[in-house]
């Protein structure tokens, strides 16, 4: 039964954005944040992710049902009733809205925002093929959030908004990679994505242009912050990891699992290394 829970939440996937939050967070402290304060950040972020994948699984509970790839996950099939999916996300939200009102009024005040996206996403595929934006944004907020959550202002936000850009590209471009999964379901129950609008080889070149678009606002905030040389390499070490994520798309779980963990550390460390190292 906790398997069952564990596997609707997706724990796991909160390791694609605590990255991201840790890397706004740092740029913003120029280094290490206080204690309390990482802390609070690493509970509003599991909050907050709980939150969007249980409300992401409600909404979409119907179509999964349908769909043979995605027909045993918990609220299909049965394991996990819609109470109690109602339950995680309201424990998700009490986790998410506690850890804001206690980093800073204006943490609080902007904490509806990333909500109203992780309700609005899940619609977007059923009327137009930029729904894969959708999840960009959603994840692109990570690194704003960690920012703000440390200075409690949006002055001298550039840099994290550079890095938001490079997940709103890197994001989106993955999610277009694991639309591919789905191409004949979308296409016979009429979802939207860039693969069953366009065909999958077309969708692809999209993606590839929206990851190189991420690997330059990444090469964008070196030469603008960083300059250094581990900075450098992990600048490579990024370049590299999306190279492979399109070399590998045909295995969709090793590019949108293994690959994309990578690359939410790389581009933590990509931060560190410029702030720390010479």
């Amino acid at each position: 039964m906790l398997r069952d829970y564990a596997n609707f939440i997706k724990f796991e996937h909160t390791l694609f954005s605590l990255p991201l939050i840790f890397a706004g967070s740092f740029l913003a402290a120029n280094g290490l944040p206080r204690t309390g304060t990482l802390i609070l950040i690493i509970l509003a972020g599991t909050g907050a992710r709980t939150t969007a994948l249980a409300i992401n699984r409600i909404i979409d509970r119907k179509i999964d049902a349908l769909n043979p790839r995605t027909s045993e996950r918990e609220l299909p099939a049965g394991r996990v009733s819609l109470g109690n999916a109602y339950l995680v996300t309201a424990l998700g939200l009490i986790l998410y809205f506690t850890s804001a009102y206690f980093i800073c009024d204006l943490v609080l005040f902007l904490s509806p925002i990333p909500l109203a996206v992780f309700i609005i996403y899940p619609f977007l595929k059923r009327f137009t093929y930029l729904c894969h934006f959708g999840v960009g944004l959603g994840l692109a907020l990570a690194p704003l959030g960690g920012f703000v959550a440390v200075t409690c202002t949006i002055e001298g936000i550039f840099p994290a908004l550079v890095l938001s850009c490079f997940t709103l590209f890197w994001v989106t471009g993955f999610d277009i990679i694991y639309a591919t999964l789905d191409e004949e379901f979308d296409k016979k129950q009429g979802v939207y994505s860039m693969v069953s609008s366009f065909g999958k080889e077309a969708a692809l070149r999209v993606s590839s242009i929206l990851h190189l678009a991420a690997y330059f606002a990444a090469a964008f905030l070196y030469f603008y912050l960083f300059k250094t040389i581990f900075a450098g390499v992990l600048l490579i070490v990024i370049g590299f990891l999306l190279f492979l994520e399109h070399k590998k798309s045909e295995d969709v779980d090793f590019a949108f699992f293994r690959i994309n963990i990578l690359i939410g550390f790389a581009i933590f460390l990509f931060v560190l290394a410029g702030l720390y190292l010479p």
